[in-house]
């Protein structure tokens, strides 16, 4: 008996050894991803040397969700397969849950090259040079205007035929106004630095409320989809806010093209389920997906800043405004003294 022991012992202890190298194994990505980078029409492969049953969660934005592999390839090791097309671009990371926690960090681009599109020009508007416009809407044939700058903020309501002012307020003397939307009979307006958004009547112009920023950086540009609003904050991202909360940020999406992360982006308009946006210095506007952050388009403005006067305060492009009824975009700049309605050649 005493013989036996000593074997069984042995057996017992290679058998939890065994065990625990299969539990400290090294989880392997196979070549689809290069330099961290998958494009979101590719499979992400993981190889697991290991024949037991694993989970998985990926960490997207401000979520941590659970993903399922769409196939698993057992032959002494593990090869789980991913779709990632319906996840939005940026930053991601996968956990292997009972693996002990391994990790794969990789960031998802964007599978499409964008589009470029050219313009035509409908009509100009004239309008006062000294508009330092960061955020221009429609609300029923009528354009509302922020204008920035300290000791110079306002929120306007503009006659957009001959840029006269039908109605305005002017913003304490430090703050800096930025982009503005209109949802639900209120004017949304943000500054910059201060970190706030000012709620405001949409008849009265009479502000009713404010709300903080919580992780956005800055107040930068702002739009609606009828239900949420979207802001950005000079970074790739965008901001998700719930009117209903305060209008807390819930969540964001990162704007990526098929070769990298886009940031600095200013101005935003929704229109036709799209994102359009400014991006700072850039003279053009990106359109964007916003179920992934995709940009699939940009329409190029690169001469629309000769066509007005030319000043030495003259600024940067800056200012979307689509006109549902007429189907067309009314864009204006920094200082500019013209406003223009053009429509996007596809």
């Amino acid at each position: 008996m005493k013989f036996y022991i000593p074997i069984l012992i042995f057996f017992l202890v290679t058998l939890f050894s065994c065990d625990n190298n299969t539990n400290n194994q090294k989880i392997f990505v196979e070549s689809n991803i290069v330099n961290g980078q998958l494009k979101n029409n590719d499979t992400l492969v993981i190889h697991v040397n290991s024949d037991k049953e694993l989970t998985f969660k990926i960490k997207t934005n401000m979520e941590l969700i659970s993903i399922m592999p769409v196939k698993k390839d057992i032959s002494g090791s593990s090869k789980y397969f991913f779709i990632l097309e319906h996840l939005t671009l940026g930053k991601k990371e996968l956990f292997i849950e009972n693996h002990q926690h391994e990790k794969i960090k990789f960031t998802l681009l964007s599978s499409k090259v964008p589009k470029i599109f050219d313009y035509k020009i409908l009509n100009e508007f004239s309008r006062s040079k000294s508009n330092y416009t960061q955020g221009l809407e429609f609300f029923n044939d009528t354009l509302y205007e922020s204008l920035g700058q300290y000791g110079k903020s306002k929120l306007i309501k503009v006659d957009y035929e001959n840029g006269q002012y039908l109605k305005e307020v002017s913003l304490p003397s430090n703050q800096f106004a930025e982009g503005l939307t209109i949802l639900n009979n209120k004017i949304i307006q943000l500054t910059w630095k201060e970190k706030i958004g000012l709620i405001y009547d949409l008849k009265t112009f009479k502000k009713i409320s404010s709300f903080n920023y919580n992780n956005s950086k800055e107040g930068w540009g702002i739009c609606n989809d009828g239900i949420k609003l979207y802001k950005s904050d000079g970074t790739e991202k965008i901001w998700v806010l719930n009117p209903n909360k305060n209008y807390s940020e819930e969540n964001y999406i990162e704007i990526y093209t098929n070769k990298n992360k886009v940031v600095g982006l200013n101005e935003l308009e929704w229109a036709e389920g799209k994102i359009y946006a400014n991006r700072y210095l850039f003279e053009g506007i990106a359109i964007i997906n916003p179920k992934n952050g995709a940009i699939e388009g940009v329409i190029n403005l690169s001469n629309l800043k000769e066509k007005v006067t030319q000043h030495e305060k003259l600024d940067v492009i800056n200012g979307i405004a689509y006109h549902p009824k007429r189907k067309s975009f009314f864009v204006t700049g920094k200082m500019w003294d013209k406003v223009f309605e053009i429509k996007i050649l596809k």
